[in-house]
């Protein structure tokens, strides 16, 4: 189906990310899809939206313009829809529109392939479904006569296809807690072999799942595409040490996660909570890498992640970084103990993954509270450059800070 994309970029509504950056993701969310042919793509500048039609009269004329000459069945809108607003922009150009959260549901359940994965897709589009009940049909007016046993007009058509969601959504529910259970099954068999766990998460495409191959030896789908991973995969690693751990492979993250999608896969994302160690793979070549770092943060403390966890981050794609940017890259990563630098793609520097991985399980941690005055900044800056700290107060006097380390970065305090 040839589709076009359009990102909108409302002035009250900017964020920490540059437009064309978000167009770009939407582009590529939109291939994600086998069936789509992007054929084109635009940042539409609003200084605030229409409730009626999304953008302006003149704007829908000259969209409605470019679409038929191009021969456009599908648009996609890189932002919230509402019912009102799709029927009429859809009855305006004669296409069909999805709207951000509708593509990614469209994705994933193009993608999962477990039965639990399945179970949570399904949920979530229901739950979609059901908010654009709303004025959405002019059908949804009509009434459905009783059987005149009870007094009443009878019940709306909205309110007969509420309930037929709600009434499917029980009986998921009903299934998923079965598939639940038996992954706690598993779970709690897995607890009685004493093998830690490691959880890969990032961005998505930030090449995770080929590190999850390159470290398991696995043939885990992994593809230049935003969601190739959606259902979660563990292996056994063999670690330098001889020490066996269980790696686990995610679903990536991304900005604007729909909402009805983060509870579904809130089951998928357990294994980053029990996890003993978190691997935070980025990529590290995409402009956006920190903005994206920070979705992954938010993400991550939406689910309760504890922030006592010790986490690394993994800088790949380090093959696509040349020159003096990698020369840069390189130099600010050798200031951080918690960063290592990879290309999950040639090899580079998983050696040494492994190798910190091992380490992480080999050194015993203890929890320290420190009393530290303003004056003391450089060792205030070095805690969180190790990314020891994980509670912190500030007072007048200065902070009070709750590190959680090893007696050799204790060590490496004192001689501060």
């Amino acid at each position: 189906m040839r589709a076009f994309v359009l990102h909108p970029d409302v002035k009250s509504q900017q964020g920490r990310r540059l437009p064309e950056h978000g167009l770009a993701e939407a582009v590529s969310l939109a291939a994600a899809l086998p069936a789509m042919q992007v054929v084109g793509a635009e940042v539409v500048r609003l200084p605030r939206l229409h409730p009626g039609m999304l953008f302006g009269s003149g704007k829908v004329d000259e969209l409605k313009a470019r679409f038929k000459a191009l021969d456009i069945g599908l648009v996609l809108v890189d932002g919230p829809v509402s019912p009102v607003q799709q029927r009429n922009l859809e009855k305006e150009w004669g296409v069909k529109l999805l709207d951000r959260t509708g593509l990614i549901l469209e994705i994933f359940s193009d993608r999962a392939r477990t039965r639990e994965g399945v179970l949570q897709v399904e949920m979530a589009a229901l739950s979609y479904q059901r908010t654009r009940l709303v004025r959405a049909w002019t059908h949804l007016e009509r009434q459905r006569g009783g059987f005149g046993f009870v007094g009443g007009p009878g019940e709306t058509q909205i309110e007969a296809d509420r309930r037929a969601i709600d009434d499917q959504v029980l009986r998921l529910k009903r299934q998923l807690a079965k598939v639940v259970k038996t992954r706690e099954l598993h779970r709690a068999a897995r607890k009685k072999v004493p093998f830690p766990i490691v959880a890969l998460v990032g961005y998505t495409n930030a090449g995770k799942s080929t590190l999850f191959n390159r470290m398991t030896g696995a043939d885990v789908l992994a593809k230049d595409m935003l969601f190739a991973t959606l259902d979660p995969t563990m292996r056994g690693v063999v670690l330098p040490s001889g020490r066996k751990v269980i790696l686990s492979d995610t679903v990536g993250f991304i900005s604007d996660l729909p909402t009805q999608l983060v509870a579904a896969f809130r089951a998928t994302l357990e294994e980053v909570l029990s996890a003993d160690l978190i691997l935070h793979v980025r990529d590290i070549a995409h402009p956006e890498s920190a903005e994206q770092a920070a979705d992954v943060a938010d993400i991550l403390a939406s689910l309760g992640v504890n922030k006592a966890t010790p986490m690394l981050e993994v800088w790949n794609k380090l093959d696509l970084v040349e020159g003096s940017a990698r020369e840069a890259l390189m130099a600010h990563a050798d200031k951080r103990a918690d960063v290592l630098t990879v290309s999950a793609l040639t090899g580079e520097g998983l050696e040494a993954l492994l190798d910190r991985v091992s380490g992480a399980f080999d050194e015993e941690k203890t929890e320290r509270t420190l009393h530290l005055p303003f004056a003391e900044g450089k060792r205030h800056a070095w805690l969180h450059g190790q990314g020891v700290v994980t509670e912190e107060r500030q007072s007048d006097e200065g902070w009070t800070v709750t590190v959680l380390w090893t007696a050799r970065q204790e060590k490496r305090y004192r001689d501060l």
